[in-house]
């Protein structure tokens, strides 16, 4: 999608787009979500947006993807996953992963989980089908979502601010950040490997 495409769909519908998009991005459709967040950044600073609706509208999003995603885990269960879990980026491998880390701790994982494609996705699935206390998991997703979507709204904010980023830059940085990240992961999976 491009700069202008996003701004128009900003202009038509609001920042209602922000929301959705992150709920669709928590829920499980494959969205760079960060590059998004840092995108509101600078569009903030760029006085494109206003930072207390795109802040509010982005922190509604993922944490409303989260509750949703927890009443299907809770209500509808593992025969839901197992059918359209493929669908929307939730493999066997992710669901294995994922109970590993629940095993550790279940408020760390899910606080912390934002911060990792694939367990963001799939840690309130997991919640819910394993019947975290609802209030738990409400407290420890408002948590996980402040300290998830603030942290990179501002780095885009403050960022557009030191450099001047150009808006048509904008996807070659969203790459950037995934092909750093993907590099991050085979750095650390070869050293996990060798070990």
């Amino acid at each position: 999608m491009s700069i202008e495409t996003f701004l128009s769909y900003i202009n038509t519908y609001g920042y209602i787009i922000i929301c959705i998009f992150l709920f669709f991005g928590i829920v499980g459709i494959p969205a760079p979500e960060e590059s998004l967040l840092f995108f509101i950044g600078v569009l903030i600073d760029q006085s494109s947006l206003a930072f207390i609706p795109a802040g509010l509208s982005a922190f509604f999003g993922a944490f409303s993807g989260m509750i949703f995603a927890y009443a299907i885990g809770k209500y509808v269960g593992m025969p839901f996953v197992h059918k359209y879990g493929k669908y929307v980026g939730i493999t066997e491998e992710r669901w294995i992963k994922v109970k590993e880390k629940y095993k550790g701790n279940i408020k760390k994982t899910i606080v912390f989980g934002f911060y990792i494609p694939g367990i963001r996705q799939i840690s309130p699935y997991f919640a819910g089908m394993n019947k975290v206390p609802f209030m738990q998991f409400l407290y420890t997703s408002v948590l996980g979502t402040l300290v998830w979507t603030m942290p990179f709204i501002l780095i885009g904010y403050y960022t557009s601010g030191v450099f001047n980023i150009n808006l048509e830059y904008m996807p070659y940085i969203g790459l950037f950040l995934m092909l750093l990240f993907i590099v991050f992961g085979i750095v650390k999976y070869s050293k996990k490997r060798n070990t």
